[in-house]
Formats: structure tokens, sequence, C-alpha cells
């Protein structure tokens, strides 16, 4: 059986406050549009320059709240780090039409700008801050000094079945 891949990511900046709904079972989901854009030099040497527009979606869980993550420090303008996998669908209208849409499912987000006031997720100063649903639905966010509500102190998992490794390396 052959494997594949679907995978995006994204560097860019939020076009417009996130949208927050919830569904009829009481699970929210969050949508945002992310700007990405290249520039080039054309034929006669003027600047060229394309933004291309994405559509993001996260959902919140039972053991996840990406999408309160995202409600909470995202606005217009904040330049994002997003990973996630396309997904195309397709409904009918209250016309009857039928609709389509590319969305990107996001499974890993970095705020590149961080909050306002130079705030991360935890309430520390500095730089990046991320929030994460990896396989299991569970939300890492993290910046700098710390992790909320995973009670890591530097983002990453432990390993519980680890083998001790040999300090003695030839070099």
């Amino acid at each position: 059986m052959s494997r594949s891949l679907n995978k995006v990511t994204l560097i860019g900046n939020l076009g417009a406050d996130p949208e927050v709904r919830s569904t009829t079972g009481s699970n929210r989901v969050a949508t945002f549009s992310v700007a990405t854009s290249r520039s080039w030099s054309g034929a006669g040497g003027e600047k060229q320059e394309k933004t291309e527009w994405h559509r993001c979606v996260v959902w919140n869980s039972k053991t996840s709240t990406l999408a309160d993550i995202v409600e909470r420090y995202l606005k217009k303008g904040d330049k994002v780090y997003v990973e996630g996998r396309i997904e195309y669908r397709q409904w009918q209208d209250k016309e009857n039409q039928t609709r389509y849409t590319t969305e990107i499912n996001v499974r890993e987000l970095i705020m590149l700008s961080g909050k306002s006031g130079g705030e991360g997720f935890d309430g520390e100063g500095g730089g990046a801050s991320r929030a994460r649903m990896p396989a299991g639905d569970r939300v890492r966010a993290a910046s700098g000094a710390g992790a909320a509500g995973t009670g890591g102190s530097d983002g990453f998992e432990e390993f519980k079945d680890s083998v001790e490794e040999d300090d003695d390396l030839p070099f």
C-alpha cells in the first residue's frame, strides 16, 4: 500500500479578525483568512506582486481548545505560521445551489506577531507563541518560558518508555 501526504505550511497575515461559532453539537469552530504574497520582476523589470488568500479552520474538541485560543489571541494583521491539511467541501445552499470551498484544516498554529503588548499565551513576554493540535486532539500552547495547561516547561512531550542513551560519545 502506498502512502500519501496532505500537508500545507503557510506564513502570512490575517485579513480579518477570526470568526468563531458553535455547531449544533456545541462544538466551537474558528475560521480566518491568511494572506500570503509573492513578488517578482516582470519582463520589463517592473515589480509584480500577487496575494493569495487561504481559508483556515480550527476546531475545539473534548480535549483541545484551539478555536478558543484563536478567538482570544488572534486579530486582523497578525502574522502567523499555519500548518495543516487541505480539505475540499461541497454543500447545497438555501437556493439549492452547489457550493464548493477549499480550506486548510489547521493542526498547528504559531503566532509570529505575539499578543498585543508582547505577551504570549501564558502571559510571558516575548516572541512567537504556539498552539498545536497533535494527533489525539490535544492542544499544546507554548511561548518563551512554558506551555499552558500541559505541565511541561519546554513545550515538548516526555517519552514514557525511553531507553537511556550512553553518554560516552566518540566525538
